[in-house]
């Protein structure tokens, strides 16, 4: 206690100087604590957003296939059929539901308005799969699939550029291209994905509408498909690679012409790209730690050399050279946890602010703030030992005559 006595007496007689010198700590911890919680925020964003889309979701896409030495690229490989999704509702246990998604793009025109957007074909099943909420209206039905119904179902983005006046387009009929299409529901809003995607930009219509009335094909661009709870996404895609192998006819030296990829992977895929930012912005917020120890450790020299004489002093009446070094360790010591203690504040203060004002998700975990911490006292310990050292080791003579 003594110690700290001494420490804190002698750092009150240059509050200036010990501030700037804790200037560099604090500003240290505060950006390690501000990317931490950034990283840490995007990361749970992302988890979030794609949990919504249903975590025991499995994508089966065309692969690309080698034909004639050139690879094709895997979107314009025709290989999923209606074939396949019947397999798999007949044969997978671990699958709940299937649905297929034929695809396009075109203009969405309701009289003098129109809007360029993606027009999905896709099953009854498709919206549990992807946790899609029926606002206003119904969704299509099996008998709609039977019939090529021309009906739709339109997100919220959709709506707002061709009903601006807040109408409801339930019951109205909208062309996309040349084709006219009855409003029977609106989509819940659901917001970009993590990959800056507009999830409500979107028409949705019974699959056989877009295969037979806009593309005239029989292929599918993907097939979704649900497990059947969270747990069972490995046993479920181990199941639809053996039933489209099957149905595909491919023999066991050929490889597979369709991915299958589930929710599971592409979370770990972007928490671990999302960890590995962490690190980088960490790394270099932490620069920050190592000049502001570097400050502490000239700021102590400084001090060594102005208290020569105290030291000296201290020594002819009986100090020994490890008290020295401790008073001047302890100093060290107290200027950087005191920094450390602004830092984290100031770091808190900071992700708040970005959370208010930029709108980024931001989460401060307790582990930033425990290693700034030890950061700290391990900064002040490090960049303190060697200005204490050579004020253990002054002669105590020769620091009586310096002047």
């Amino acid at each position: 206690m003594n110690l700290i006595r001494i420490a804190l007496k002698a750092l009150q007689r240059n509050k200036l100087r010990a501030f700037l010198t804790m200037l560099g700590i604090i500003i240290g911890v505060a950006a390690v604590i501000a990317m931490v919680a950034i990283g840490e925020g995007s990361k749970q964003s992302i988890q979030s957003q794609l949990s919504s889309m249903g975590s025991n979701m499995i994508t089966i896409l065309p692969s690309s296939n080698v034909s004639g030495g050139v690879r094709v690229e895997g979107s314009s490989f025709q290989s999923l059929t209606i074939e396949d999704v019947k397999a798999i509702e007949r044969n997978a246990e671990y699958v709940s539901e299937v649905s297929p998604v034929s695809s396009t793009k075109g203009q969405a025109i309701y009289g003098a308005l129109n809007w360029p957007t993606s027009l999905q074909g896709v099953a009854p099943s498709y919206f549990d799969i992807r946790k899609l909420v029926v606002q206003d209206g119904v969704s299509f039905t099996d008998a709609d699939v039977a019939s090529s119904a021309k009906v739709c179902v339109l997100g919220q983005t959709v709506i707002n550029n061709l009903f601006p006046s807040g109408e409801s387009p339930v019951g109205k009929v909208i062309r996309l291209n040349s084709i006219p299409l009855q409003v029977i529901g609106t989509l819940a809003p659901k917001g970009q994905s993590s990959f800056g995607q507009d999830q409500d930009d979107i028409i949705l219509t019974p699959y056989t509408t877009v295969q037979k009335r806009i593309l005239a094909t029989t292929y599918f661009q993907s097939i979704y498909a649900s497990a059947i709870n969270e747990n069972s996404s490995v046993q479920a895609t181990d199941e639809i690679i053996s039933i489209l192998r099957e149905t595909h006819r491919l023999r066991p030296a050929d490889e597979n012409n369709f991915q299958v990829r589930t929710m599971e992977e592409l979370i770990k895929t972007l928490g671990s790209t999302s960890s590995l930012l962490t690190v980088l912005l960490t790394a270099i917020a932490g620069i920050s730690l190592v000049i502001g120890g570097i400050g502490i450790m000239n700021i102590m020299y400084v001090s060594v050399t102005e208290r020569t004489k105290e030291i000296g002093l201290r020594m002819s009446i009986g100090a020994r050279g490890v008290d020295i070094l401790l008073q001047f360790l302890v100093e060290a010591i107290i200027i950087s946890i005191t920094g450390g203690i602004i830092g984290v504040l100031l770091g808190i203060t900071a992700a708040k602010v970005i959370t208010l004002t930029l709108g980024w998700p931001t989460l401060v975990s307790e582990s930033s703030i425990v290693l700034s911490f030890m950061v700290c006292a391990l900064t002040g310990v490090f960049f303190g030992y060697y200005p204490a050292q050579a004020a253990s080791r002054l002669d105590p003579i020769e620091a009586l005559r310096y002047e």
